[in-house]
C-alpha cells in the first residue's frame, strides 16, 4: 500500500474553495510559507523576550497547529515557538505530489526549517507528529536541540483497540465508505467522538473549547481533500510500522542524539501506555513523564505538567535560558500523576 500515489480527490491548491478562517488565539499569528512542492501554514507566538531559542511543534493525524496553543502560551518565556500545519491539515493545502507518508511529512518539516534558517530547534511532536519528529531528529540531528514526544506513533505489535479504525482508514476505499456511513453525523457528534477517543477525561473540555472545536470541524468538513489527507496519512503510518532496516522508526529512535522528553498517558486509547518503557530505552538520552489520568493529547489536557517537564528537560540538558526558574509557578505537583490543575480544556485533537 503506497502512500505516495497522486491524490484522486484533492483539487489543485489554487482552485480550492473558500472556507472560514482558522481560529487564532490572542497573541498568535498565522502566515503562509511557500516551499518547493508544498505550502505550509505556520502558527507563531512571539517570545516574551528577544533572543530565545526557536521551537517547532508538529501535530498528529487529523489535528492541526491549534493543538499546541495551550502549551505554546506556557512556554513563550522559554522558546520562540512556531507550530506547523502539515500538508493537507489545518490551513495547509495538500502537497503537490500527494505524498502523505511519514517521510513525506518529515521532508516538509525539514524543508521549512532549512528555508527559515531556524535550526536547531526544540522539536515537539504528538502521535503522527511524534513519528515525524523522530525521523527528523534521526536524519537531521543538526536541526534538533531537544526532542519532546507526546504519545508518539511508534510501531506496536499489538495496537490499541481505539487505533483499529485508523488502521482500517488506511485501506483503499474505506474512507469513501466511512464518509457515506457518517454523512448524517453533525460536527458536534464528530467532536464528541474525537474528544472521547483522545482525552483521558472529556469533562476537562470547557463549553467554549468544545464550541470552538465544533466550528473547526465544520470548517474542515468543507475542505474537499479532508478525507483524502486523513486516509493517505493513516496509510503512511501503517506503512511506517512495517518498514525494516535503517528506516524502521525504532531503529531511528536509537539514532537520535538530542535530549528527549517522552510523555505518555495512562488512559491513551491510541498509543499503548505499555510502550512508554520501551521508548525510554530506545532513545539514548531520554526522560519519561507518565500521566495516569491523561489520554492521547497530554499537551492539551495537562499543559502545565508538560510545560514543567519541558522546563526540567532544558535544565537537565543545559539549554535553560539564563535567569529562568519554574515556568509561571506551574510546577508539577506529582511527577507521575495530576493534581490541582486549572486547565483551558481545549479540544479538536488529532490522533
Amino acid at each position: 500500500m503506497s502512500s505516495t500515489e497522486s491524490p484522486t480527490a484533492a483539487p489543485a491548491a489554487n482552485v480550492l474553495p473558500r472556507v472560514a478562517p482558522v481560529r487564532v488565539e490572542e497573541g498568535e499569528g498565522l502566515r503562509s510559507v511557500r516551499l518547493p512542492g508544498i505550502t505550509l501554514t505556520v502558527r507563531s507566538r512571539p517570545p516574551r523576550t528577544e533572543g530565545l531559542p526557536p521551537a517547532l511543534y508538529v501535530h498528529g493525524l487529523g489535528g492541526s497547529s491549534q493543538n499546541w496553543s495551550a502549551l505554546m502560551v506556557r512556554l513563550d518565556h522559554l522558546v520562540d515557538g512556531e507550530a506547523v500545519d502539515l500538508p493537507g491539515f489545518g490551513d495547509s493545502p495538500p502537497p503537490d505530489d500527494g505524498d502523505y507518508s511519514v517521510t513525506g511529512h518529515a521532508r516538509a518539516v525539514i524543508r521549512h526549517l532549512d528555508a527559515a534558517g531556524r535550526g536547531p530547534v526544540h522539536l515537539f511532536g504528538n502521535s503522527l507528529g511524534g513519528a515525524v519528529a523522530t525521523r527528523v531528529a534521526a536524519v537531521r540531528p543538526d536541526l534538533v536541540r531537544t526532542l519532546t514526544l507526546v504519545s508518539p506513533a511508534l510501531p506496536e505489535i499489538r495496537v490499541q483497540r481505539g487505533a483499529v479504525p485508523t488502521a482500517l482508514l488506511a485501506l483503499p476505499g474505506i474512507a469513501s465508505l466511512y464518509t457515506r456511513y457518517t454523512s448524517q453525523w453533525t460536527a458536534e457528534q464528530r467532536v464528541r467522538g474525537v474528544t472521547a477517543l483522545c482525552y483521558g477525561d472529556p469533562g476537562r473540555v470547557t463549553p467554549e473549547g468544545f464550541q470552538n472545536a465544533v466550528e473547526e470541524m465544520e470548517r474542515r468538513l468543507r475542505l474537499p481533500y479532508f478525507w483524502d489527507a486523513m486516509a493517505r496519512s493513516a496509510r503512511g503510518i501503517v506503512n511506517a510500522y512495517t518498514l525494516g532496516g535503517q528506516h524502521n522508526l525504532w531503529r531511528q529512535a536509537e539514532r537520535v542524539l538530542a535530549p528527549t522528553l517522552l510523555v505518555y498517558g495512562g488512559r491513551d486509547q491510541l498509543v499503548a501506555f505499555r510502550m512508554a518503557r520501551r521508548a525510554a530505552r530506545a532513545f539514548r538520552d531520554s526522560r519519561l513523564l507518565t500521566l495516569p489520568e491523561a489520554g492521547h493529547v497530554a499537551m492539551m489536557e495537562y499543559p502545565d505538567l508538560v510545560a514543567t517537564a519541558f522546563h526540567e528537560l532544558l535544565a537537565d540538558s543545559g539549554e535553560l535560558p539564563r535567569g529562568e526558574g519554574d515556568p509561571d509557578g506551574a510546577g508539577m505537583r506529582e511527577r507521575d500523576g495530576v493534581r490541582d490543575e486549572d486547565e483551558s480544556g481545549r479540544t479538536g485533537a488529532g490522533s
